[in-house]
This record gives C-alpha cells, sequence and structure tokens, in this order.
C-alpha cells in the first residue's frame, strides 16, 4: 500500500466494483480498500468462493456478481482486503488498519461506497441470543452455508425477508412463519405509485414469486404485526406478537428481524460532510449533486451510502461517480463526461421507478421507531434502555449528544451505528422537534476499534 492515490475507494460492493473498473480503464492509479476477505460486499458476499449449488439457491440476483467481480479482478485496481477504515478527513487523508498495522494514506479523490446497513428497531427481547438480523443470517449462509437447523421465524418489514424465507425454503430450513409490520394503510398508501413501479415489474413479479412459493409450502405469512417481543432466559425460547386484536405466541429458539437498510454515513459524517434527514426513507442521508458529489470537494459517495436504491443502482451509481472523478482529475471533458454516463444515468433512472412505491409499502410504523418500551435496550453496547433515555431527556437532556453524554448511549463499540436513530426518534418523540430539526451523534475517530501498538505504529520513528 502506497501513501498516495489518485483514487481511492472505500468498499468493494456493487458501487465499489464498478467504479474502480471504470477508473482503472481509464488509466486511474486506484486502490479498493475492503472491511471483508473477497470483493462483493453484502449482496455479493463469497461470489467467487460460493459452490454452484449453494449459488443457485440464493437466486439469480446473486449470481449477477460474478461478472461483476470478474471484470474487476482483470483490471488494474489494486485491491486491498482484510482492510479498516477508522478515519476520514475533509482534507482526504484515511486512516486504516492494513496487515494489522494502522496508517495514513491520502488521495486526490474519494469515493465512499459502503454501503448500508440494517435499521436497528429495538423491542423487547432483541439482544437475547437467537434473534439475528436477517442480514447476518445471510452472511453465514452465503460465506459458509450455514442455515437454522431447527426452522426460523423472520420478523420485521422489507423485500429481504421474503427473499431470506424464500433461500431457507430451498436450502431445506422450516420457515415456521413470516411476521411483516406492512399494515391496511401501507398498502393503501403505496397504491398510486404501483403505476410508475410497474414499468420495472420484474422487482414485482419476483417478490410475488417468492410470496407464492412459502404459501404453497405452507409458510404462514402475516401482515399488520404490531407489538413484537422475544422471550428466553439465557437465550430465546419464544416470540410474541400482536395481530388483528389478538396476541400471538409461537415457540422458536431462532427469530431472523429485518426492518429495511439504512445508509452507512459514519465516514461520511466523520469527514464533516452535511446530512438531510429523508422523511421517505426513514433515515439520514448526504447532501449529494447528481455525480455523487458531496458537499465537500474531492469526497464523492455511490451505493447505498448516498441512499437507499439496491444493488443494480449501485452500480450505476458507481459508474457514474467514477465518470465525473475523471472528469475532476482532467481525464475527461465536461461533455465527455456526460456522455459516458448517460447510459448508466438512464438505467438507473428506470430502476429507481420503483423506489416511491417500495418506500410506502414497507415503510416502519412510528410508533414502532419511537420504541413504546420502558424496558427495551436501546443501547447494546452500554445496556442503555429506553426508560433511561427517557429519564434523561426529562431531566432537561434535550438532544441526541446531551443524552449520549449523560448516558453513555452510543459510546461503545459500534460508536452508535445501533442506537443513534432510536435516540434520535426517542428526543423527538418526547420533545416534539420534529427529526430534521433534530441532532445527530457526533462522529470522531477512530470509527473502528484502534488498540495502542497500532496507533504507535502511526509513528514508528518515536521513541517518546
Amino acid at each position: 500500500m502506497k501513501d498516495q492515490y489518485q483514487l481511492v475507494i472505500i468498499g468493494a460492493g456493487p458501487a465499489g466494483l464498478a467504479a474502480a473498473t471504470v477508473a482503472a480503464d481509464h488509466g486511474v492509479e486506484v486502490a479498493l480498500l475492503d472491511e471483508q476477505p473477497a470483493p462483493g460486499g453484502q449482496v455479493f458476499r463469497a461470489i467467487e468462493a460460493a459452490p454452484v449449488e449453494r449459488a443457485e439457491k440464493l437466486g439469480p440476483e446473486y449470481r449477477r456478481g460474478e461478472k461483476l467481480v470478474t471484470t474487476f479482478r482483470n483490471s488494474s485496481a489494486r485491491y486491498f482486503p482484510d482492510t479498516q477504515v477508522w478515519s476520514l478527513s475533509a482534507q482526504r487523508e484515511i486512516g486504516v488498519i492494513h496487515q494489522q498495522q494502522a496508517r495514513m494514506i491520502s488521495a486526490e479523490q474519494v469515493l465512499i461506497a459502503n454501503g448500508a446497513f440494517e435499521r436497528p428497531v429495538p423491542f423487547p427481547g432483541w439482544t437475547l441470543p437467537g434473534v439475528m438480523n436477517a442480514g447476518a443470517g445471510q452472511i453465514l449462509f452465503k460465506g459458509s452455508g450455514i442455515v437454522p437447523s431447527d426452522g426460523v421465524v423472520l420478523a420485521g418489514s422489507g423485500p429481504l425477508l421474503l427473499l431470506l424465507a424464500w433461500q431457507y425454503l430451498r436450502a431445506g430450513v422450516k420457515v415456521k412463519a413470516v411476521l411483516d409490520t406492512i399494515s391496511r394503510v401501507n398498502y393503501i398508501k403505496a397504491l398510486p405509485k404501483l403505476p410508475s413501479a410497474l414499468l420495472v415489474h420484474h422487482h414485482i413479479t419476483q417478490g410475488l414469486r417468492y410470496q407464492q412459493t412459502l404459501k404453497l409450502a405452507g409458510v404462514e405469512l402475516h401482515n399488520g404485526i404490531r407489538d413484537l417481543q422475544a422471550h428466553g432466559k439465557e437465550s430465546l425460547e419464544s416470540i410474541s406478537y400482536r395481530h388483528k386484536g389478538s396476541r400471538h405466541r409461537l415457540r422458536t429458539d431462532s427469530l431472523m428481524i429485518h426492518f429495511g437498510i439504512t445508509p452507512n454515513i459514519h465516514l461520511s459524517q466523520a469527514a464533516g460532510c452535511e446530512h438531510f434527514w429523508h422523511k421517505r426513507q426513514q433515515c439520514w442521508r448526504p447532501e449529494l449533486d447528481k455525480w455523487g458529489g458531496s458537499s465537500i470537494e474531492g469526497i464523492l459517495i455511490a451505493g447505498d451510502g448516498g441512499g437507499i436504491g439496491g444493488a443494480r443502482t449501485a452500480e450505476h451509481a458507481g459508474r457514474i461517480s467514477a465518470f465525473k472523478v475523471l472528469h475532476n482529475l482532467g481525464i475527461l471533458n465536461q461533455r465527455e463526461c456526460k456522455l459516458e454516463a448517460a447510459q448508466d444515468r438512464k438505467w438507473m433512472k428506470a430502476d429507481l421507478r420503483i423506489r416511491p412505491f417500495l418506500e410506502k409499502l414497507f415503510r416502519i410504523p412510528d410508533s414502532m421507531l419511537r420504541v413504546p418500551h420502558d424496558n427495551a435496550i436501546v443501547c447494546r453496547c452500554e445496556e442503555v434502555t429506553a426508560g433511561e433515555i427517557r429519564s434523561a431527556i426529562a431531566a432537561g437532556h434535550t438532544d441526541s449528544n446531551q443524552v449520549k453524554f449523560y448516558t453513555r448511549c452510543g459510546m461503545g463499540p459500534c460508536q452508535g451505528r445501533q442506537c443513534s436513530q432510536a435516540v434520535a426518534h426517542i428526543v423527538a418523540d418526547k420533545t416534539s422537534v420534529p427529526l430534521q430539526q433534530s441532532t445527530q451523534f457526533r462522529v470522531r475517530p477512530p470509527l473502528k476499534p484502534l488498540t495502542l501498538e497500532q496507533l504507535a505504529s502511526l509513528y514508528p520513528d518515536e521513541t517518546e
């Protein structure tokens, strides 16, 4: 790894791979930094190593990643796996941990393509062993072929629930139930967006096919569930939920939860990029221009890290940002830049037609995001409950950072990734201040755990 590159890309998912390939093919010196041991990101995780049988069970969308990864491997871009980024400054200085050593590198242009993570929605019992994010279940399946041995319940909201249930069914897993928070109101509000979504009907027909397969297999599918709770002493033993006015209980030792995904904005926050609250996607997003350019010159963001659009949209966004990088570096003039990006922009616009429909259909109920149960743990790292956060607000700590200082919520190893939005929702609810006007947790390096030895390796020539 060198000390400086023309372009540093952070994240080897669809956006990062597409951008790296385009830039490298135009002669740019590219370094692609990836936390994972192999390229593909979450959506195409372990695509190079997955046995044919497993890849078939995961479906055609997963197998699309083969070409993307192969094309990248054949480019001149430098790939650095098992590399964590622990800081990013507005001056495009990047702190990395590579080969267990911390070091600083810099770039003329930086593209953040670190994707999204699953929206944490705390509820009673969600920290019990046996309760796992659906994305984590996919990681185990894609990377190692590990699936639940005694059946599974899936609960929450979002297309991933049906996809994972369908994948598990094909792998021989007993899917006991799929419990979705989608209400009748969501269907009514989504209906006006359906005509535009049908222009890219393959997404909808795919979801209907998953649903039909699950029904034919006898899987219980329930919409409009509320008040989800997990129960058990040492680990998960059962779950309960409210549906059609009645309380139901289901025995299971494995629960996969999913409530949609939100952009991973820790790096863009650390760099000082401007962000805003996106009401439709119920999350904070960075302010970007049509090329993925952030509020800081030389820092671009592509893929789900800039707003949720899915894997195909991320590919197009990665290439579009790469063309802008080529323009910024003086390799393409403005006209050439627009011409090169035109096809990807057209495809991306078409692919995004379904997003307004999905955002209405799978919208998480506000009551669920406000965490109604005082005994629900909000900060897993510091074990801070919703009740303790409400007590802090009642004592006069009326913004997220004040709550953080008072309770230590968000000061653990995850640096607030798992609790920041939940805290913001509770603060907004108790203070009646709209989320778009509320504060976020301040983000400071190191963004990843850094040992004293690694910190000292930044200054190898100093003895004191």
